[in-house]
């Protein structure tokens, strides 16, 4: 019998084994649009949960209007999500943010650019060129009690609304065509895309 491989204990700097890149599009106090790049999301029905940095203009927009667009950029859009990752709309721009070299950039459509189009449910526009597009409301806010992770918010939001380019639906139905996508993916501070499905779940929908 084959041994398992050996283990030892890590401690590391950040722990993201695998999370979709998202861009989350909100509004300005001025009436302009923001971008967050966020790497810590997840889903559970209709409702999804966003890590953000307190220090952030998108968790202040969050906070302040209660409303967002969760943008699902390709993999082959990481060099645009990257072209912002050091940019914030916070001006001036936060002493932690600065000493990691961020700038602040007002308009973060052109400097990746992405294309605004207007929401159903929202005022904050959606990334046209992103495959998946999701509407959602803010529920609640937490900030996290004591520990290492002091900075950081925690949003439960509610969906909306769902925009998907048909390039990635299934024959015009609601369905996403997984072997057509390619989700960008943030795996220890890496862009990742993701490969062929090598199974499928017993409850995936045929």
């Amino acid at each position: 019998m084959k041994l398992p491989p050996l283990r030892r204990r890590i401690s590391p700097s950040v722990l993201y084994p695998g999370t979709p890149v998202v861009l989350m599009t909100t509004v300005n106090p001025d009436g302009s649009a923001n971008i967050s790049p966020l790497s810590s999301f997840w889903s559970l029905g209709r409702r999804v949960v966003l890590g953000l940095g307190t220090d952030g203009q998108g968790t202040a927009n969050l906070a302040a209007r209660g409303e967002c667009v969760l943008n699902f950029p390709s993999a082959g859009q990481a060099a645009r999500v990257e072209a912002i990752a050091r940019a914030t709309g916070r001006s001036p721009v936060p002493e932690a943010k600065r000493d990691m070299g961020y700038l602040h950039v007002q308009d973060k459509f052109a400097m990746a650019g992405f294309t605004p189009v207007a929401s159903a449910e929202v005022a904050a526009p959606a990334i046209a060129e992103c495959p998946l597009q999701v509407e959602a409301g803010l529920l609640a806010m937490h900030a996290p009690h004591g520990g290492t992770d002091q900075g950081f918010a925690i949003a439960e939001c509610e969906v909306r609304c769902v925009h998907a380019h048909e390039t990635i639906t299934i024959g015009g139905t609601d369905h996403i065509d997984v072997h057509g996508w390619r989700p960008l993916f943030y795996v220890f501070r890496h862009y990742v895309g993701s490969g062929e499905p090598v199974a499928r779940n017993f409850r995936a929908e045929a």
